[in-house]
């Protein structure tokens, strides 16, 4: 033995030396305790999951619903507003829109207390009756309306704007009804237009108390649904050893905590559903019946006949369908509004359901007690790297996220306002996408013609444009690269600055420099062509001839990336190779195939694979240079995707075009990347 190994003390009592155990056997050993690795911290652990998990959702789950109760109260405190306002427009304009019939029936229309109504008329620009307080003495209706109540002319103007865009363009796109919150969202004013046999010859206004009166949904159905799930599992969590099976019971009373709330939830939404249409069926009925008195007592117009169902309308005065004519509601709409109430609470809560149950799990399991010791222990290291990891998150991961998020909607220009969840459409955008076929079709005389706006035209387009580009990219950068380094050239520094030049050079002056020398009357490749006795070409009046000018300047642009690689690696590759192989008599070709291509591989393959992801999405080069023509049929998925968004304002297909990409290219940089393994370490 060696003088110099430690002595170890015998025991004092005589007993052998214990055997140290592993970390994981301490902490599995139904006698160990600790408060991190023994039976006692494993406890611990699960009930701390269940406590967080279990209580944010329940949590989240209660703002929910007071969200949606907020949200239903503010809808019926807007639909009875618009019931009263429509109801009133539709009276004036039995009563023709002026005179004293119209100020018959603002005097005798009810309203709210501190609500206020005026007409406008713009024959004669006129307030032709008002309740508001600031219009009576010598302001009272009828009147010529002053140079300060100009906004209110206005106002109206933009309604018939409005009425006649729409009939003109046969939809609703522009709304019919103005709501403006006045007062800090204390009062809401709205506006509608009066027609008179077709035309729009004024409107009417009305000021009314953005009351919004929603009840807060109560705590008890929380407390319960957190405390006995959490009991429950306190009390399993000491009955039984292993830790897997702790984590799988507090896992299902978790779900039986989040569920019966779900329930709850989803009974409370429906009986609000059902209070706002009561309330609002209340108000129309009540209404309805003033309205026939008032056309009784005034000798209003009975016809058409009253239709106070047709009152409760949105923003483009398209009735909601959700009351019939009489203003009694609609069972069968009742109950497609409650489904679909339940559907969005319930991928809302279900989703909140795979979160919690995904913390509990990433706690009970002790998943979140290692990435502490393991962030403890590399805290300098990930100090270093916080900055560039919170600049990616908020740069790269968060729009990407949006972005396939908006791919499930139907968002475009004229809804870009309204919540995602009102837009959402499923799988509808990729079905449109991948799912049409129709990409060529035969023309009357027998010509195959294409659909150039066809998601699998652009595709196969694209893939051709990829490929020749790439192809010229990588022989012509190769076959230069060959020739630079050939041993004692002259003036090479200078030859590689020369072919440098179109890769440093920002592409898209490139692009527009290629442009001009293509075009029809002034470009120099048609003056070469007419020095030599031909005929200039319009470039970009076919598909083939606008292909070769995008090809063209994109080969200019790629040929020195790969030349900058192939020259780098072949000066790597040892010369005595060389010289074995001409020793053995191997040919230029020889050498060429069994060390150059080789020895070329590692550095060639990962650059192939970005040159090609480059390629597909090169938007600059087709967007400057044929932008398209003629007709979409120079278009690469990439520059499709950006005028979708951008020149058809079909942002959530666009979203989902963009993607698919994204999707095509992944597949295609793990497949290369599989076959080639140019990447791996030898």
């Amino acid at each position: 033995m060696s003088q110099n190994a430690p002595q170890q003390p015998p025991s004092q009592t005589g007993a052998p030396t214990p055997v140290s155990t592993s970390p994981n056997e301490a902490a599995t050993g139904p006698s160990s305790a600790g408060p991190s690795g023994g039976a006692g911290g494993h406890r611990g652990r699960v009930l701390v999951g269940l406590v967080l998990a279990l209580g944010a959702s329940l949590f989240l789950a209660h703002g929910l619903l007071a969200r949606a109760n907020q949200e239903r109260a503010a809808e019926r405190e807007q639909r009875t507003a618009a019931v009263s306002l429509l109801g009133l427009t539709d009276l004036v304009q039995r009563a023709g829109g002026t005179g004293d019939a119209v100020r018959a029936v603002v005097a005798g229309w009810p309203g709210v207390p501190g609500s206020s109504v005026r007409v406008i008329a713009f024959s004669g620009i006129k307030l032709e009756a008002s309740t508001f307080p600031n219009d009576t003495g010598d302001k009272v209706a009828p009147r010529r309306l002053s140079r300060e109540e100009k906004p209110l002319y206005d106002r109206g103007q933009r309604l018939r704007a409005a009425v006649e865009t729409n009939r003109e363009e046969g939809s609703a796109r522009k709304p019919e009804v103005e709501s403006e919150l006045l007062d800090a969202g204390a009062s809401r004013l709205l506006s509608a237009p009066v027609e008179v046999d077709g035309q729009v010859v004024g409107s009417v206004e009305s000021l009314t108390p953005a009351v919004v009166n929603a009840e807060a949904p109560s705590w008890t159905p929380v407390l319960l649904a957190f405390l006995l799930p959490l009991a429950a599992c306190a009390a399993a969590v000491f009955l039984l050893s292993r830790q897997g099976v702790r984590v799988a019971v507090a896992a299902a009373l978790f779900l039986a905590g989040l569920g019966s709330y779900t329930v709850y939830s989803l009974r409370a939404l429906d009986a609000e559903l059902r209070e706002t249409e009561d309330a609002v069926s209340a108000e129309l009925r009540t209404r309805g019946e003033k309205a026939q008195a008032l056309i009784a007592a005034n000798n209003l117009k009975a016809d058409p006949a009253l239709k106070p169902g047709a009152w409760d309308a949105d923003a483009m005065r398209r009735p909601l369908g959700r009351l019939t004519d009489s203003g009694a509601p609609d069972a069968d709409k009742l109950a497609a509004a409650g489904a679909q109430v339940r559907g969005n609470a319930g991928k809302a809560l279900g989703a909140l359901g795979v979160l919690g149950l995904a913390v509990l799990l990433f706690i009970g399991l002790g998943a979140l007690s290692r990435m502490v010791a393991t962030a403890v222990e590399y805290r300098q290291a990930y100090a270093y790297i916080a900055p560039a990891m919170v600049g990616m998150v908020v740069l790269v991961f968060f729009p990407f996220a949006y972005g396939i998020t908006l791919s499930f909607t139907d968002a475009n220009l004229y809804n870009s306002s309204q919540p995602l969840s009102e837009l959402w459409v499923g799988f509808r955008n990729y079905v449109d996408i991948l799912g049409d076929f129709s990409f060529a079709k035969t023309a009357a005389d027998g010509s195959l013609v294409f659909n150039y706006l066809n998601f699998y035209y652009t595709l196969l387009f694209t893939i051709v444009w990829t490929v020749t580009n790439v192809t010229i990219g990588v022989t012509v950068g190769l076959l230069l690269a060959l020739a630079l380094n050939v041993p004692n050239l002259r003036m090479r520094p200078v030859y590689r600055v020369l072919l440098i030049l179109p890769w440093a050079m920002p592409n898209y002056i490139t692009a527009l420099i290629w442009k001009g020398m293509f075009h029809q009357q002034f470009g120099v490749v048609n003056h070469v062509i007419r020095m030599f006795g031909g005929e200039g070409l319009a470039w970009f009046d076919s598909p083939l001839t606008s292909f070769f000018t995008a090809l063209a300047t994109n080969g200019w642009l790629s040929f020195p990336f790969m030349m900058v690689v192939s020259l780098g690696a072949l000066q790597s590759i040892p010369g005595e190779l060389y010289e074995a192989a001409r020793v053995d008599g191997a040919n230029r070709w020889q050498q060429f195939t069994a060390i150059t291509l080789p020895a070329l591989k590692p550095a060639l393959v990962p650059a192939i694979i970005l040159s090609v992801v480059w390629t597909f999405n090169m938007f600059n080069i087709i967007f400057l240079v044929t932008a398209g023509d003629p007709g979409g049929s120079t278009e690469i998925l990439v520059t499709q995707a950006y005028k979708f968004a951008f020149e058809r304002y079909r942002h959530g297909y666009a979203a989902a075009y963009s993607t698919v990409i994204f999707g095509i290219l992944l597949i295609y940089s793990m497949v290369q990347n599989r076959m080639s393994r140019a990447t791996e370490a030898a």
